[in-house]
């Protein structure tokens, strides 16, 4: 005699036993798939496709695997309170940049974004509009910076904070190098009315990024340099506008094309002139000096602000 209960039909066992290297990829796959959260299951599902696809495209050794997982845990090891191994090497490969330019479009005539790097600290000076950054008798020569901030419809907002920090004239951030004062070469200033801002520094310097890790090691493997052109680092924020995070590049900066982080924006590579003759426009420095005048544009959105990575 029949039932009148329909019968409850199970799904289909998910394969777990490995034929062959092309069965590997599904089984991890049907591992993961009853992640709970949507966004984590799609990231790891692309993670072990397209990681699996790299090992079978370079016929990946066994050897090669083992030096391989032991350089990630040496990024670890080599990690510290002041200095991330891990983001270093996502820098140099490209990562740290690639997700960065995705994130922040120039939809609207918007400035790009650029990493924020790993010497960024909080509580940088405050100081008025035309103040000097630099705290100590640094060589080089001065650098007057100027610009607007704008709204993405054009309208200057007043204002609106500029942060900048920026290496010395030898390539040393100041909590890098103890010969400099405390938080030298920063400053936070604010715009006027017409949504301007300008201040004093010292024309920055390139500097090499750290090779006494395992990220070194592989750039000298790779037979690259390990430099970063000059440039000032940025914030830009007002209320109601999404925060920028950038960097502003010397037009004449040495390695200006082959930036070891790959950061070097187009639209972020400001023109440094030289004056020899007269006074500067705020008529305090005497010439020889430069100028960089680079205008800021925000778009509308979350006014947020970055954590430093460290102090």
């Amino acid at each position: 005699m029949e039932t009148s209960i329909a019968r409850q039909v199970s799904p289909a066992p998910r394969p777990t036993l490995i034929d062959d290297e092309h069965s590997v990829t599904g089984i991890v796959q049907a591992a993961m798939a009853d992640t709970a959260d949507p966004r984590l299951r799609q990231v790891m599902d692309a993670l072990v496709r397209h990681l699996h696809g790299f090992v079978r495209e370079v016929r990946l050794t066994d050897e090669e695997f083992e030096f391989a997982m032991g350089w990630l845990a040496s990024l670890g090891h080599a990690t510290h309170a002041t200095h991330n191994e891990v983001v270093l090497a996502a820098d140099v490969l490209g990562l740290s940049t690639l997700v960065t330019v995705m994130n922040n479009s120039t939809r609207d005539g918007r400035t790009p974004g650029a990493l924020l790097g790993p010497f960024y600290r909080a509580n940088a000076p405050r100081y008025a509009c035309g103040d000097c950054v630099v705290q100590d008798d640094a060589p080089g020569l001065p650098l007057l910076v100027s610009g607007t901030v704008r709204g993405t419809d054009g309208t200057p907002l007043a204002g609106a904070l500029v942060e900048v920090w920026q290496a010395s004239p030898v390539g040393l951030y100041d909590n890098q190098d103890p010969t400099q004062p405390d938080r030298n070469l920063r400053g936070c200033f604010h715009t006027d009315a017409d949504g301007r801002y300008h201040f004093r520094t010292v024309r920055p310097a390139g500097y090499p990024v750290p090779t006494d890790g395992p990220v070194g090691a592989l750039l000298a493997a790779q037979q690259r340099h390990p430099y970063r052109p000059a440039h000032i680092h940025f914030i830009v924020a007002a209320p109601g506008y999404r925060t920028l995070v950038t960097q502003v590049f010397a037009d004449e900066a040495d390695k200006l094309a082959s930036d070891v982080t790959f950061g070097v924006h187009r639209q972020l590579v400001g023109t440094l002139q030289l004056h020899d003759q007269g006074r500067s426009p705020w008529g305090e420095v005497p010439a020889p000096f430069y100028t960089l005048d680079f205008d800021f544009t925000l778009e509308p959105g979350q006014q947020t602000f970055p954590k430093p990575p460290i102090d």
